[in-house]
């Protein structure tokens, strides 16, 4: 973990792209190296560590009833509708843990309304946010991979959280354990005890006058030692002992190294006389496994031919069964297929049949009817009533006719009857 959140602190340089840390997709990049794609997993990886810090496992994600989310969600596109629920919910609480007060989005607020909160909230945090609020709608991508990013580390900064340096851990060699004797004297003993003598030596201070009278009495020690040795009074048998005794303690155990080549050939031989070893029993075992199976095909083909021998008659009339039924079968199809067509033709002349009645029907209600009788004696009563109006009518136009004639034949009689003729008529005639 401590390695993962040590690499918050080198971010500047990922994907070829000088850049803070904390800084993500928002921020406008004059060059993107090919790894760009990938850095927005790297921020949400970064930022579920980083939530994890302020505890949301605990404080948020139990209080709210929802599920933990995995290393890339806000990276993929999976349910834009649940993501961007749990993108709004998340940010509000990362607001509100950084210190400022903002009010918990519901499920049905306007999203638009619920991202200009939030990035007027990420503004005053003194964050870049030079990118469309559209793109923080799906609720996934490098824009709200940068938003959370942001707003989790103004969240560590408000509780006081410091970043440490990395603690790596210390890779140590593997080395055989090699069953010591306690009375086995070691090398390795030998360095440490000399190490031990060489460091408890400097410890001291060194006087030069003590250091003179201690090399005399040696120089002295040595040239009596010396002259002891010329004749030896030690016997034969007590040294003997004495080696035997100590000749355990004279045995030097040296380490093998595991890396060691001379030790991986000696281990290859090993499996190698192992696996011959075990090659020679197991084919024991498997040549007489197959000779075991050889014979039981033998048996069961043999059986196989018998068995077909014995029933080659019950056989052949099982063929002919099926031959019968084969026909039978192909007899039904045929005389199946006689039946749907007269079915076909049978509803084609019900349906006629139905139209006929239908027609008759027609026909038989329109000749009992009394509707055309009611109607012809209407139209001759209107016409009879027409016909006395035409003769009212020629009544008066008859006797306004007699009366001009009357009228004319009164004033021609008038005219013949007058005493007195013009005179220029009178010539003219």
């Amino acid at each position: 973990m401590t390695a993962a959140l040590a690499a918050v602190t080198t971010s500047g340089l990922e994907d070829g792209v000088p850049r803070s840390r904390g800084e993500g997709a928002g921020e406008v990049v004059v060059e993107r190296g090919p790894g760009a794609a990938y850095h927005m997993f790297v921020v949400m990886e970064d930022l579920v560590e980083k939530l994890k810090l302020l505890r949301f496992e605990e404080e948020f994600l139990r209080k709210s009833n929802l599920k933990a989310p995995s290393r890339h969600y806000f990276a993929l596109p999976t349910n834009p509708g649940e993501q961007f629920y749990m993108f709004s919910t998340l940010a509000a609480w990362l607001i509100n843990k950084a210190g400022h007060p903002f009010e918990q989005p519901q499920e049905y607020d306007d999203p638009n309304a619920t991202i200009s909160n939030i990035l007027s909230e990420l503004r005053s945090f003194g964050r870049t946010a030079d990118f469309p609020p559209s793109k923080l709608k799906s609720g996934c991508g490098e824009h709200v991979c940068y938003v959370l990013d942001c707003l989790a580390e103004e969240a560590l900064k408000y509780i006081g959280f410091t970043w440490k340096r990395p603690v790596y851990p210390v890779e140590e060699l593997e080395e055989e354990s090699v069953a010591e004797d306690d009375a086995e004297l070691t090398l390795n003993k030998v360095d440490e005890e000399f190490v031990e003598e060489e460091t408890d030596n400097e410890e001291n201070f060194i006087d030069l006058n003590v250091l003179k009278a201690q090399t005399y009495h040696l120089d002295m020690n040595e040239t009596a030692k010396q002259e002891d040795i010329l004749e030896s009074t030690t016997d034969a048998a007590e040294w003997s002992l004495e080696v035997e005794r100590v000749l355990p303690q004279l045995k030097v155990t040296i380490r093998t190294d595991n890396k060691d080549w001379r030790i991986h050939v000696d281990q290859m031989h090993q499996h190698k006389s192992g696996i011959e070893s075990a090659l020679k029993e197991t084919k024991g075992f498997l040549d007489k496994l197959h000779n075991e199976i050889t014979r039981t095909l033998e048996k069961i083909g043999s059986r196989e031919k018998y068995i077909n021998n014995q029933l080659e008659n019950l056989v052949q009339e099982y063929r002919a069964a099926q031959a019968q039924l084969s026909e039978a079968k192909e007899r039904y199809q045929q005389g199946n297929g006689g039946v749907t067509e007269r079915t076909r033709l049978l509803s084609e002349v019900m349906e006629e049949l139905e139209k006929v009645k239908q027609e008759m029907e027609e026909k038989g209600s329109s000749m009992t009817d009394g509707a055309p009788l009611v109607k012809i004696k209407q139209s001759l009563t209107k016409l009879k009533q027409e016909t006395v109006d035409m003769d009212i009518r020629i009544g008066i136009v008859e006797y306004t006719l007699l009366q001009s004639k009357l009228k004319e034949k009164s004033n021609m009689t008038r005219d013949m009857h007058a005493t007195v003729i013009p005179e220029p008529a009178a010539g003219f005639y």
